[in-house]
């Protein structure tokens, strides 16, 4: 009886304190939104500078993810907004525009005055209406550390004939989130679910049965009206996972590309990003992988005219009956998770074994030895279909700590579905990576030099005072004099893992866990500085 009870006290004080770090959390989690709005604030006089339209001709867009990229409803021109991007040690966010047009192969740079305020993760819908508009909903703001968020509850439209940006003022709408989805129905907007995050903490909002609220472009109002029923997927071969990307594809087809499949170990999280295509046709309810075919048809029709040409039969008697042509061999292979890989290999004939090819054949440098262009797997990266073409631009992927975020851009023809064009090439071994600080100092420069660390002092006071009023007969493990966080949390993680896990409820993810102890960690840390 004794252990027993001894056992529940500790279980409800570990309780306890996990409630005082949770609120602790929670207000300097307010403090820190009213800091992004005020950084927010600032930027926005930076932009209210613009006063005319500027179009400038450019370089394809710096590298970025979770921007958006639309295919101009009326032009053959993709739209991209948006966007960030980080080196290590600082996140950039963005709220440029840029158009690519597709028959000059060229990027525009679109300065328009009173644009929305840089954000990513948002949601842009392109529709015909008064010469084409182009509407954003939502999206996130991030400090330069990466650690605090803040999301909008926006509506924006950009007046494509006239080059205007308009916010629409709707009441009632959605509340603030990213990672969202918003399409184009009839003349309305329909948009489902997103994510919520204020600090590390995530609030996820995926209810399956959520009943998605529209607006109704002509009177922009939203529209909370009609049943929502989960569909079921019979047979869904593509792998599970996130940070995948989606786009309408012809014939009332989705599509889907990449994202990343993450395999949680003991204290470590890998993730496996995919380079994978997969449609979905409502139809007959059901997935299939987009396969590429190859360009082999093309290539054997090529050579059936060579054998009509006036002239081929003499060339042929000339290098004699033992010189047949160079059999070419197409294979498609299926890995495990889906992905489709066309393997193109041109032998030769067995009677010419060790002879090097003939320089008459045109076609043998081009089928020879040449590797299959494809995008390399990716996150994040941003779609769009124009003319049943598949664009695809930017995005990211981990090589061991490193985060490379991408700047190319490919092509895929949906119809012919033969091979990927590389329009923009970039090679991430050339981008830039900052390491990680090794103090808090750098940290605090870093943030300042964003404009996001004015009141840092302040506040740590505040809430230094309110530990000490708060915090009675607590002991945890106690801050070394000098000690950085990024020492500290190794040091002391075991504890906070295992206090966490005594607060959290039975079967929580150990993500949720771990996410809930560094938070906690934090903030006594920072409480204690």
């Amino acid at each position: 009886m004794g252990k027993k009870g001894k056992k529940e006290k500790k279980g409800r004080g570990a309780e306890k304190t996990a409630a005082k770090m949770e609120k602790k959390v929670s207000k300097r989690s307010r403090k820190e939104e009213e800091d992004l709005e005020a950084l927010i604030a600032h930027f926005q006089t930076l932009d209210a500078r613009r006063t005319q339209v500027v179009e400038t001709p450019c370089s394809p867009p710096s590298p970025r993810l979770n921007a958006s990229l639309s295919a101009h409803p009326e032009k053959d021109e993709l739209i991209l907004f948006g966007g960030e991007y980080f080196n290590g040690q600082k996140t950039l966010l963005y709220n440029e525009l840029y158009t690519y047009s597709i028959r000059k192969d060229a990027w525009t740079k679109v300065d328009i005055p009173n644009p929305p305020p840089r954000r990513c993760a948002h949601q842009a819908v392109a529709v015909p209406q008064g010469g084409g508009q182009l509407w954003i909903f939502g999206g996130e703001f991030a400090s330069p550390d990466g650690e605090q968020f803040y999301h909008y509850r926006d509506l924006w439209v950009l007046h494509l004939a006239t080059k205007t940006w308009e916010q629409v003022r709707s009441p009632g709408g959605p509340s603030g989130r990213s990672g969202h989805r918003m399409v184009a129905w009839k003349r309305q907007l329909i948009l489902f679910g997103g994510f919520h995050e204020s600090t590390r903490l995530h609030l996820l909002q995926r209810r399956v049965h959520l009943r998605p609220g529209h607006l109704d472009l002509d009177q922009a109002v939203p529209v909370r009206d009609g049943a929502h029923a989960p569909v079921g997927l019979p047979d869904v071969r593509h792998s599970p996972g996130s940070g995948f990307s989606v786009a309408a594809a012809p014939n009332h087809q989705t599509l889907l590309f990449g994202g990343v499949c993450d395999e949680e170990e003991e204290e470590s999280l890998q993730g496996d990003f995919l380079n994978d295509l997969y449609f979905y046709d409502p139809a007959r309810n059901r997935w299939f992988a987009g396969q590429l075919k190859g360009p082999k048809a093309e290539k054997r029709r090529r050579r059936r005219g060579k054998r009509a040409e006036p002239g081929t039969a003499d060339k042929q008697e000339v290098e004699g009956p033992g010189a047949p042509e160079p059999l070419e061999v197409v294979r498609e292979v299926v890995s495990e998770a889906g992905t489709v890989v066309t393997i193109k290999q041109v032998l030769a004939a067995p009677s010419s074994a060790g002879r090097p090819a003939s320089d008459d054949d045109e076609d043998s440098p081009d089928e020879a030895g040449v590797p299959t262009v494809e995008p390399r797997p990716r996150s994040n990266a941003m779609l769009a279909v124009k003319h049943g073409r598949l664009y695809l631009y930017g995005g990211m992927f981990e090589a061991g700590d490193r985060q490379v975020t991408l700047s190319d851009l490919y092509c895929l023809d949906l119809h012919k579905m033969d091979a990927w064009t590389a329009l923009v090439e970039a090679d991430p071994e050339n981008q830039e990576w900052l390491e990680e600080t090794d103090s808090e100092e750098d940290s605090d420069e870093v943030e300042g030099a964003e404009g996001g660390g004015e009141d840092d002092e302040d506040d740590e006071d505040e809430e230094e005072e309110e530990e000490e009023d708060d915090d009675g007969g607590e002991h945890h493990p106690s801050v070394m004099p000098g000690e950085p966080l990024v020492d500290y949390l190794p040091r002391t993680e075991q504890y906070w893992v295992k206090l966490a896990r005594e607060a959290a409820a039975p079967g929580a993810q150990e993500k949720r866990v771990l996410r809930s102890a560094q938070a906690m960690a934090k903030a006594f840390f920072e409480a204690s500085a």
